[in-house]
């Protein structure tokens, strides 16, 4: 692994409790990785700044060292952090599910 937990910087805009936006943060979790978790619904501005960094209005998206992953799972976060060598595979206990989405209210 070419850098380290604490190297790896990550912003997650996301939403309190959709599916999609739980499956970022149980992979974030299970790699130990600190990130800044991002309410995009209680704060208007915070939506503003990940639709102009993203392009699109979809959620999750998660900037880790600055590129956008936009409109993602839980298991595309993770594919991605493995194929860049920012953490090795780990299995973990969490049963959050990394690729579900949102209840439609």
């Amino acid at each position: 692994m070419s850098q380290t937990k604490e190297s790896v910087q990550v912003k997650a805009y996301l939403k309190p409790t959709c599916g999609w936006s739980n499956g970022v943060r149980a992979v974030l979790r299970k790699y130990s990785l600190p990130f800044e978790d991002i309410d995009i619904i209680s704060n208007p501005v915070a939506y503003m700044e990940m639709v102009t960094k993203s392009h699109q209005r979809l959620s999750p998206c998660v900037e880790i060292n600055g590129l956008m992953l936009a409109d993602v799972s839980g298991e595309e976060v993770e594919s991605y952090l493995l194929q860049q060598g920012l953490v090795e595979r780990v299995v973990s206990s969490d049963d959050t599910p990394t690729n579900q989405g949102c209840p439609s209210h």
